[in-house]
């Protein structure tokens, strides 16, 4: 947006229009109090109730995601001698319509706004961005048997049941109470009919606004873009913006307020624009911060292993990566700086260090990941020169979900785990039911097995706020608990950038402890 639309759009007399459009199981009731806010700003805002279910179409046939489309499209076409520039704006499934109807009026749209929601592609279903994984599979199963037009999606009917479609923070009780009472059955086809692009509103700015307390920020997002996940590098390019409110997933009911602001700065073209990859070195691939010694280094097909001298066998610390990385990555994350890193210093203090990959490609992968932990673990502890009584596992970022298996039940030969900047608990939008991957509930089990976590002062919110609920439950359930703080330091703040104002040395100093930390538990008889 030049500096004349952006006046413009501040101007009270020339303040766009905002087409609102809901997510699953709601209509335009929960809009109601973002539109008057909007209103009274000089806006004009308009809720959309998209047909539910009983809205049957050609001789009885269900709505499907084109119904839905078709109905934006007639409300594009409504505002179009309104004089005031329009905006899309979708919530959760929302962003479908949105998105059919600006690539069939790409000349009557300004701007889009996807309010807290994956990126929609040509060719998917909105199934596909859902994030509770019991959905997903269920809904995938339901449209491989082609019977788009069966029953309707129920919708939910506990607090906890609207949790599976996104974090709930932030909501008051009234609220929530009405989210349950007004739900409605979704039309199936309009989860699992695939949206269809020609292309033609690709030109459309667009502002990604992401909550917060629902585990999206735009630093999370910058993170998969400096990964090279294709799905992500669209998200990089000039037209496209982003802003973050810190509520749930529902902010025109927690944040009403807060929501009609970010949407008129949305609508002036505010907002932080990703830096593409290829740009710049990624973080994960900046140089070590620490010199490390050269030393032998064996490499097979599944692991990497940096061996120290002497005579064995030795301990192990098999340093285990994070995620979820794009498939196909390269180099992959066995050789990244900050992992072999650490790898080579175990092996200069006597231990052997481990790197390896594993299949965390996406949220659903965790089960396969876990198998390739476990089967790496064992090859390493079948090697006749490791001393198989004596492991550590090291977990960073987004791994860290992945200690979970040991922490609840783990072996005798297991002697310490470590965590560095750790994803602790899932993600509100993860999707991840149970207590499988939820260190901060595995963590009862952990008995008298040494834990290391180094905590970053510096962390991103969403993911400190895990820490905090693994370190809560961890002193709740009287864990033998280490944590290592370091102040100045930033998720994977070993690659930190040498250009920036960050003490090196002290961050240096918390490498060389958690090391100490490790290696110490190692070497207890």
């Amino acid at each position: 947006m030049n500096d004349t639309e952006h006046n413009r759009a501040h101007d009270g007399h020339t303040r766009p229009h905002f087409l609102l459009v809901p997510g699953a199981f709601t209509g335009g009731w929960v809009w109601e109090e973002t539109a008057a806010r909007l209103r009274a700003a000089g806006a004009g805002a308009y809720a959309v109730t998209l047909v539910g279910p009983e809205g049957a179409r050609d001789g009885g046939s269900a709505p499907d995601l084109e119904a839905h489309v078709e109905e934006v499209v007639r409300a594009v076409d409504a505002m179009a001698d309104t004089g005031r520039d329009l905006v899309l704006v979708g919530h959760g499934y929302g962003l479908h319509p949105v998105l059919g109807a600006a690539d069939r009026r790409p000349d009557r749209v300004a701007r889009i706004v996807a309010l807290d929601t994956a990126p929609a592609r040509n060719g998917q279903p909105a199934w596909a961005t859902v994030p509770d994984q019991g959905v997903q599979e269920e809904l995938a199963a339901r449209a491989e048997s082609a019977e788009p037009g069966g029953e309707p999606l129920p919708p939910p009917d506990s607090a906890a049941a609207w949790r599976r479609w996104g974090s709930t923070d932030g909501l008051p009780g009234a609220a929530l109470e009405r989210l349950v009472r007004d739900a409605v059955p979704q039309p199936l086809g309009t989860l699992v009919q695939p949206l269809h692009l020609t292309g033609a509103a690709a030109g459309i700015p667009t502002t990604g606004v992401l909550c917060t307390a629902n585990g999206a920020s735009i630093e999370l997002v910058q993170m998969r873009v400096s990964l090279g996940d294709p799905a992500f590098q669209p998200l990089a390019t000039p037209g496209v913006s982003f802003l973050e409110l810190p509520t749930g997933h529902w902010p025109m009911l927690s944040s009403p307020d807060a929501l009609a602001d970010i949407l008129l700065r949305a609508a002036a073209g505010e907002g932080r624009r990703l830096t593409p990859a290829g740009s710049q070195p990624p973080p994960h691939l900046r140089p070590f911060l620490l010199d490390v010694p050269e030393v032998p280094h064996e490499r097979n097909e599944t692991l990497d292993l940096y061996l120290p001298g002497g005579d064995g066998p030795h301990p192990a610390v098999i340093v285990v990566h994070g995620g979820p990385i794009p498939e196909g990555i390269r180099p992959t994350p066995r050789e990244w700086p900050t992992l072999t890193g650490y790898a080579r210093l175990a092996a200069a203090h006597g231990a052997i260090g481990v790197t390896f990959d594993h299949r965390l490609y996406d949220i659903d992968r965790y089960p396969h990941a876990a198998e390739d932990v476990a089967a790496a673990v064992a090859r390493v502890r079948a090697d006749p020169r490791v001393d198989g009584d004596r492991i550590a596992l090291w977990f960073f970022s987004g791994g860290g979900l992945l200690a979970a298996d040991w922490l609840s039940a783990p072996p005798p030969w297991l002697r310490c785990i470590a965590a560095s900047y750790a994803v602790l608990a899932p993600m509100p939008n993860w999707g991840l039911d149970g207590d499988r991957f939820r260190p901060a509930a595995a963590v009862r089990g952990a008995g008298d097995l040494p834990l290391v976590v180094v905590r970053a002062g510096r962390e991103l919110p969403e993911i400190a706020a895990t820490v905090t609920e693994f370190l809560t439950a961890a002193e709740a359930h009287g864990a033998a608990l280490e944590v290592i703080d370091v102040p100045d330091g930033h998720h994977g703040f070993e690659t930190a950038d040498p250009h920036s104002d960050t003490d090196l040395e002290a961050l240096r100093t918390a490498v060389r402890a958690a090391l100490g930390a490790v290696l110490g538990h190692l070497t207890e008889r």
